[in-house]
């Protein structure tokens, strides 16, 4: 990647700016702050102005708030990371200040309130430092009973000047979020942005602007993985949902319950999780794939009904938005440790699909997948995504929707027999169907979550158990040979292969692309599909010395992670071993690089 802070001044405009490829900006305060606000706009804005973003925050889990980060990283270059080092930090408080200078780069800016920030001496050399009044000039702007809810936008203006980020567009964006409201609350929006922009900075700190981008063939849209994974629900046909509120899943439910009724659908909010899937699960028997979703502590809830689907064969999704566990945990940080209870949580052999977008993009085609194993299968799938993807925002290609967009209706047409559960094909695939479609036999068949004949009516048979059980286990086996196998990124053979699944692929990427650069030999592959696992993995190992799964869950008793213990216990390989942690932060790429330097130099 590109060091953003390091280039040749040009004149633009009444300015001399530096032309910069990237930059990581990092904003602190505290929640009630509208920091996620000004993070927001510049990711959006970033999105708008063909350029890569990404973003990362942590919010505190209570309810009256307290420290807060959002950090942006915006390129004109591909952006793969959040970023580990900020260029720019924005400080509100002295705890803002002292607890995040450190995620400076060397000769990093510190722009802070004065009015509520004591510089220390001793960063003095390391840091430029910036001291302006946010606080007061919002107040002049915009008058004081506003001004806790100013300072933000007023900073965002700051920003957009240091950046030399187009103004104009910045201010259709307060103008479009505040759409709808007193238009007093945009005019008092826009005043305060207006301030901050044309605050004059003088030689008080140096100003930048973005090469550049190359113009793109497709328009790009910005959202968050929860809003991406809601729209590839909604693209892939999705018109039921049913759903608990619990953090950070409720985006995915709240925006489902404003946007389903626009075509044609519903959601409810029921009165826990078990009500959830049960009348999600209703809601698939009748003939259209049902969603419900939850995070931990709601999927453990969720397990004895997801067993019933297992064992009737409903098509289903459930949405697993991962966070620090177990019990309550830490609900606002993120963690993988739902891996094990997705692809094994409940009793007796109840297998089920379980699969992992990678990134907010990966989100909305990882639903419409879902749903289409779902129906194909007539299974449950768990889609299995983390904090971290849930809540940073990226900017990604449109989709094609006139093109993507699915109509799975039921079909109501006759049919002459049917058995839902028949045993006489290879593939184990049941098929229902929907309730009121004429069977011209006068055989109608049966749900039940006991165990059945072909018809679904229960039985004791010890027999039909076996063959029952084997052909839910067997319809798995079908899908996995349908499943592609994950391409590597590097070279197919080296020193090193980095395994992950979820939000850490961009990290892993990065780290990839570094040690390649310094003469090192890593690649990296990432897993989606992890029950059940591609064919052909094996062959993707063999090219490599150390096979590393860098995962964001506990070691475990035996010193392998999750998705490590599942590879190992699969391929019975001792070259695969793990790397974790469970501090409830993303991987960080340096991070990354010094776990595995350690993790080859217990090798030698």
């Amino acid at each position: 990647m590109n060091d953003p802070i390091a280039s040749v001044p040009t004149s633009s405009g009444d300015q001399n700016n530096s032309n910069i490829s990237e930059a990581v900006i990092r904003i602190a305060g505290n929640s009630q702050d509208g920091i996620q606000s000004i993070g927001g706009f510049l990711a959006r804005l970033a999105g708008r102005s063909e350029q890569e973003v990404m973003t990362f925050m942590t919010i505190p889990s209570t309810i009256s708030g307290g420290p807060s980060i959002f950090q942006v990283r915006i390129g004109t270059g591909e952006v793969l990371s959040a970023g580990d080092e900020a260029d720019i930090l924005l400080a509100f408080y002295q705890h803002s200040y002292e607890g995040h200078i450190g995620s400076l780069k060397p000769n990093g800016i510190v722009l802070y309130d004065a009015d509520h920030v004591e510089p220390n001496d001793a960063w003095a050399s390391k840091y430029h430092h910036v001291g302006i009044p946010i606080s007061n000039l919002t107040i002049e702007a915009i008058g004081g009973t506003a001004r806790d809810k100013g300072k933000n936008i007023y900073s965002l203006g700051l920003i957009c000047r240091v950046f030399n980020l187009d103004s104009e567009k910045i201010k259709r964006l307060i103008t479009e979020k505040f759409h709808g409201k007193n238009p007093a609350i945009t005019e008092t929006a826009l005043n305060a942005f207006n301030a901050g922009y044309h605050y004059e900075l003088g030689n008080l700190i140096e100003t930048f602007a973005f090469i550049e981008s190359t113009s793109r063939e497709t328009a790009q849209v910005v959202m968050t993985g929860n809003e991406a994974l809601t729209y590839g629900l909604i693209a892939a046909g999705v018109r039921f949902g049913a759903g608990y509120p619990i953090t950070p899943w409720s985006d995915i439910m709240e925006l489902l319950r404003r946007e389903l009724p626009k075509y044609g659908g519903s959601f409810i909010q029921c009165e826990d999780e078990i009500a959830s899937i049960s009348m999600a699960l209703g809601a698939s028997y009748a003939g259209r794939v049902a969603v419900t979703g939850s995070s931990g502590p709601g999927i453990s809830l969720k397990t004895e009904a997801l067993g019933w689907g297992i064992m009737a064969e409903i098509p289903l999704v459930v949405v697993d938005v991962q966070r620090g566990g177990p019990s309550t945990g830490m609900p606002t940080n993120v963690e993988q440790s739902d891996l094990n209870i997705a692809c094994f949580g409940g009793h007796g052999d109840a297998p089920r699909v379980v699969l992992a977008p990678a990134n907010v993009e990966d989100c909305f085609y990882t639903a419409m997948e879902a749903v289409k194993i779902a129906r194909q299968y007539s299974t449950p799938v768990i889609l299995l995504t983390d904090q971290s993807i849930a809540t940073r925002i990226e900017a990604f290609d449109e989709p094609n929707l006139k093109e993507l967009c699915q109509d799975i209706s039921p079909d109501l047409s006759p049919v002459d027999d049917h058995k839902p559960y028949a045993l006489d094909n290879d593939s184990g695939v049941s098929r229902h169907v929907a309730p009121g479609t004429p069977i011209r036999s006068g055989k109608y068949p049966i749900v039940t979550g006991l165990e059945h004949d072909e018809g679904g009516h229960p039985t004791g048979s010890p027999k039909l158990h076996q063959q029952m059980t084997s052909k839910r286990r067997r319809k798995l086996q079908t899908l996995a040979k349908e499943l592609p196998t994950p391409q590597i990124y590097g070279g197919g053979e080296g020193d090193v292969l980095l395994v992950g699944w979820g939000s850490t692929q961009g990290p892993l990427h990065e780290a990839v692309e570094k040690a390649r650069k310094r003469g090192d030999a890593w690649s990296s592959l990432h897993i989606k599909h992890i029950n059940p696992l591609p064919e052909n993995l094996q062959e993707a190992f063999n090219g490599f010395n150390h096979i590393l799964v860098v995962e964001m869950n506990d070691e475990g008793l035996y010193g392998f992670g999750q998705l490590a213990a599942i590879l190992r216990a699969r391929f019975c390989d001792p070259r695969i071993k793990g790397i974790n942690k469970s501090d409830g932060l993303t991987y960080k790429v340096k991070e990354i690089q010094q776990r595995v330097q350690e993790k080859l130099g217990q090798n030698t």
